[in-house]
């Protein structure tokens, strides 16, 4: 079994490899805010246990068994987020710390009842992927709402870098995931955007929040 410490450092190379599955050993400290020898000692423990590829001054990457380990760690807190907003209304900004706390219960057998009390959701409440008991998860295309052009008509599905300040901005504009959004123009300066949100009042989003909304054409 894996120490909590060992679980955080295994759900944030899932949450920071890119394409390749890579990850900067330098961005990892940053993100973790833990210093690089410590984080160099425990890629090496990480990787006795054959759970990382790590090798001195390379990128480390999760092996497969790293990966269905980590996945199974995201599990954990998607749905325990899932389960708060559905099931014991909190909102959406209330529930990521309580999330790093139950992730740590060892006990597949709660989760996969959760899970079905739950309906055996795809997704949490900010829209990212609820890895499966394998480990396996239901991906979906979005594209940023950053990216879109005027006139585009799209629906809000998931929101990236949810930290609590962020979601409570979003929650005084009333924007929510399943809202319908229609671009009525684009500041050519900064790239804020004016949107129609639910056909209410058309709203102006700065680019730093539009980067952070990931939409679905309708």
């Amino acid at each position: 079994m894996n120490s909590l410490v060992e679980e955080n450092y295994l759900k944030a190379l899932f949450s920071l490899a890119n394409s390749n599955g890579e990850v900067n050993v330098i961005d990892l400290s940053k993100h973790l805010g833990i210093k690089m020898p410590s984080v160099t000692s425990m890629m090496k423990k990480l990787s006795a246990k054959e759970l990382v590829a790590y090798e001195s001054y390379k990128p480390v990457r999760l092996t497969e068994k790293g990966k269905k380990e980590a996945a199974l760690i995201v599990r954990k807190h998607r749905l325990t987020e899932m389960y708060l907003v559905e099931k014991m209304g909190f909102g959406w900004e209330e529930v990521h710390d309580i999330a790093e706390q139950i992730e740590h219960i060892n006990s597949p057998l709660f989760f996969d009842k959760l899970d079905k009390l739950l309906g055996y959701p795809n997704y949490d409440p900010h829209g990212s992927p609820i890895p499966d008991k394998d480990g396996k998860m239901v991906l979906r295309e979005y594209r940023k709402l950053s990216d879109c052009k005027k006139g585009d008509k799209v629906k809000i599905s998931a929101v990236i870098n949810t930290t609590e300040e962020f979601l409570k901005f979003l929650n005084g504009k009333g924007i929510y995931l399943g809202l319908e959004a229609e671009i009525e123009s684009i500041e050519p300066f900064d790239n804020s955007m004016v949107i129609s949100l639910g056909g209410k009042t058309p709203e102006m989003l700065s680019n730093v929040v539009c980067e952070r909304l990931l939409v679905e054409g309708k």
